[in-house]
């Protein structure tokens, strides 16, 4: 990707806009009105918990003061500091911080402190009747797909794929720029700016445009929600995909899943973000890219596919609004995705 043109092209345009009357959508709904929860402003109280892994809360400051910095109030839940194994505490505390922040009036946007594995542990024991009556911004990526999913197949209502306070920098005078406009980006998001992102151009895109709301997240935590309660809705939607730690077969058997479950089919565009692929051990090579995985599976179909975009587990993880109306631009000459 080329890092200069594209941290030049991060612009704003549009104001904040109000959030919208809640309401369930149909069963046979694949895409009802986005539900935007209201946008941030100074003063705000932003909340800070762990429904996943463990962290401690010395690791959570350079998060917490940044977000000071930015003029909310921080309010630190009860599992920032807790350790149950790999766990910020046991399902049940996980659980019940987590709640509380969702039906807490005052906090109006919740913050994931990392990700890690343990979200699928206690989504069903979460009560969405508050949070739905009255949406507020839920951040995080990762693992935290497993919640991005839930609200977008059960609520439509609208949340936020970006880094969490595990990747804040610790001294931001010596961050490097990725770093800093990653960051920002999520405050840009929280604040309602219309983000658009122009990326490099990958030579095995497949051109095309789209209009449709953004779903999507670590394709393996999509895979392991089939169906259930969570699982993802794609059609006529913009879906990214990422992930991290994964043998190239296992990426294949993860893509062969999206088409056998028909979550490619009728699909308006594809973004693959990125992939950290673990070596192949001597003599069991797999013998494909990522991208060859990728186009074999959608060769049958005629919607945009970009590669490399800028989202995952890496340093040039932008944020994005999951439930959120886009449009993807694929070209010779450019890939262009914003939010309308």
């Amino acid at each position: 990707m080329n890092r200069k043109k594209f941290l030049s092209s991060l612009v704003v345009a549009g104001a904040a806009v109000p959030g919208l009357a809640y309401s369930i959508p149909h069963e046979s709904d694949d895409n009802p009105a986005p539900i935007l929860p209201k946008y941030l402003r100074p003063g705000d109280t932003i909340g800070i918990t762990c429904p996943a892994g463990c962290i401690t809360e010395e690791e959570i400051q350079p998060a917490r003061l940044q977000l000071l910095q930015w003029g909310f109030t921080v309010q630190v839940g009860h599992t920032v500091g807790k350790k149950d194994f790999t766990f910020g505490g046991t399902d049940e505390e996980r659980a019940r911080d987590f709640q509380a922040m969702l039906d807490d009036p005052k906090i109006k946007a919740i913050m994931c402190a990392r990700g890690g594995y343990g979200f699928v542990r206690i989504i069903d024991r979460l009560d969405f009747t508050r949070f739905a009556a009255k949406p507020k911004w839920i951040i995080g990526f990762s693992d935290v797909t497993v919640l991005h999913s839930h609200l977008n197949r059960n609520y439509g209502i609208a949340s936020i794929h970006s880094k969490m306070c595990n990747s804040f920098p610790g001294n931001w005078s010596k961050a490097d720029p990725v770093q800093i406009e990653t960051i920002l980006s999520i405050k840009q998001a929280l604040m309602g700016e219309k983000l658009k992102y122009p990326i490099a151009i990958h030579p095995q895109n497949k051109p095309g445009r789209a209009e449709g709301v953004l779903v999507g997240g670590n394709l393996k935590t999509i895979e392991t929600l089939a169906g259930s309660r969570s699982d993802l809705r794609t059609t006529n939607k913009i879906l990214f995909v990422e992930d991290t730690g994964e043998y190239l077969y296992s990426i294949d058997r993860m893509f062969w899943n999206l088409k056998r479950t028909g979550k490619l089919n009728h699909l308006a565009g594809l973004i693959v973000g990125g992939f950290k692929v673990k070596p192949d051990e001597p003599g069991e090579e797999f013998g494909r890219t990522v991208q060859q995985i990728v186009l074999e599976k959608v060769e049958d179909y005629n919607y945009p596919v970009c590669f490399d975009f800028p989202v995952g587990h890496q340093r040039n993880n932008f944020a994005l609004k999951c439930g959120v109306r886009h449009r993807l631009v694929v070209s010779h000459d450019e890939v262009l995705l914003k939010e309308v």
